[in-house]
């Protein structure tokens, strides 16, 4: 039989009702033919809770017990959710991600899936089993410890399971209807996408949209998973949700597809930093190994070989930040005169495929922030998009004048 993914994030099964609801729709896939594997996020707000244990322990923790406590959140729903179809006279069982196996590799709280083997569920589905619930998030390492893939690893799990399966599609289930041309909470003109590049996605989600984690967009994009995301508490027709799929299989699209921001960014900038050939690698080589997430870079016109290098990062990896180029300074790698930081700014972005092909994009988007009065303090480019950092207080002004300048409340 086809096999279909189902994903349900943590408020669609915040309680029991809420697993009926979903083990409801679980049992209509059924009922049409497919043989379903399901994918259960802990029940909303206990992995917070088990993580407040965990940290309340033991602060200096150690990172393989600290898996196998927050990975069990999962295991209890897994369990409810199979013995709610069970009660429904379908066939299910649970599974937890060293049973399958979900082979990760050893970086405990952010592991890697390196190999799914289907043989284990298949034969199941083979004896009459209909439904493989799986907990999400967690994996089993090489040493055989329980691993966990880092906050919605659940996502990742889901895109990869469709993946070794072949599924037709995953479907994930979460609390709102589908991906939108922006924040509706933010602009009430924000239009629900009917179908969506994965290359938009990955890059909406980047840049700060919340209804799909990067690393499961960068697997259904590599791997031509077709990804469908939709609302666990309204009645689904077969269009329903947004279809992230390829885009050769979206007939024609705006320029602009969505407004995406992130609140909280930082501006960092290193003064007077000497003008040398490896200069760059020497700030971001340190960058990286102290996990900064870097965006935005840009480097000054050089004067008196001195120039000035500016960088933006989440607001939260500042102090990380100013500590990596202290050091790297301090270890005369680096030299520079001040290490001025912003962190009052907000990155907007607008992203399309349609970029590609038609021009004035950056045009339009810097005349509408200057018609609203809004200064551009870092620009950013890429094919797909186009990001600016800006003050933090005319994030909202902004996001609303560039879906309004891109008719985005309009389809195609």
């Amino acid at each position: 039989m086809p096999v279909l993914v189902m994903k349900f994030g943590g408020t669609s099964v915040a309680t029991l009702d809420r697993i009926r609801r979903a083990a409801k729709r679980v049992g209509v896939e059924v009922s049409k033919g497919y043989d379903v594997i399901v994918i259960v996020s802990a029940m909303s707000g206990k992995t917070n809770e088990l993580v407040g244990w965990v940290n309340e322990t033991s602060p200096l923790y150690d990172a393989r017990e600290y898996d196998a406590v927050v990975s069990s959140g999962e295991n209890v729903t897994a369990g409810l959710m199979a013995l709610t179809l069970q009660e429904m006279d379908v066939p299910a069982r649970s599974w937890q991600g060293w049973q399958v196996p979900v082979k990760t590799t050893s970086a405990h709280s952010a592991a890697r899936i390196e190999d799914i083997p289907p043989e284990n569920i298949m034969a199941k589905f083979g004896e009459g089993m209909r439904v493989a619930v799986v907990a999400g998030f967690q994996g089993v390492s090489p040493e055989g410890r329980i691993t966990t893939l880092g906050r919605g690893g659940s996502d990742t799990t889901a895109v990869a399971f469709a993946a070794a399966f072949k599924a037709e599609r995953c479907d994930i289930y979460t609390d709102v209807d589908g991906v939108y041309t922006t924040d509706p909470r933010m602009c009430d003109k924000a239009r629900k996408i009917d179908k969506i590049a994965f290359e938009e996605m990955l890059e909406l989600a980047s840049l700060g949209a919340k209804v799909l984690q990067t690393r499961s967009v960068e697997l259904a994009m590599r791997y031509k998973v077709k990804l469908r995301v939709l609302s666990s508490f309204e009645e689904q027709s077969d269009d329903a949700g947004t279809l992230v799929c390829d885009e050769d299989e979206i007939m024609e699209s705006n320029v602009v597809s969505g407004i995406a921001y992130s609140r909280d960014e930082a501006k960092m900038t290193l003064v007077s930093v000497a003008d040398r050939p490896g200069i760059a690698a020497a700030i971001f080589g340190p960058l990286s190994d102290a996990g900064i997430n870097v965006d935005m870079i840009i480097q000054n016109i050089s004067e008196d070989g001195r120039t000035d290098m500016t960088f933006s990062c989440p607001t939260e990896q500042v102090a990380r930040a100013q500590k990596a180029m202290d050091e790297a300074k301090s270890a005369g790698e680096i030299n520079f005169q001040d290490l001025v930081a912003d962190t009052n700014v907000s990155k907007v972005s607008a992203v399309g495929i349609g970029m590609r092909s038609q021009s004035g994009v950056a045009a339009k988007m810097f005349k509408t922030l200057s018609d609203e009065g809004i200064n551009i303090k870092v620009i950013a480019t890429s094919e797909i998009k186009i990001s600016v950092l800006i003050d933090r207080k005319y994030m909202e002004l902004a996001v609303q004048a560039l879906h309004d300048a891109f008719e985005l409340d309009k389809a195609t």
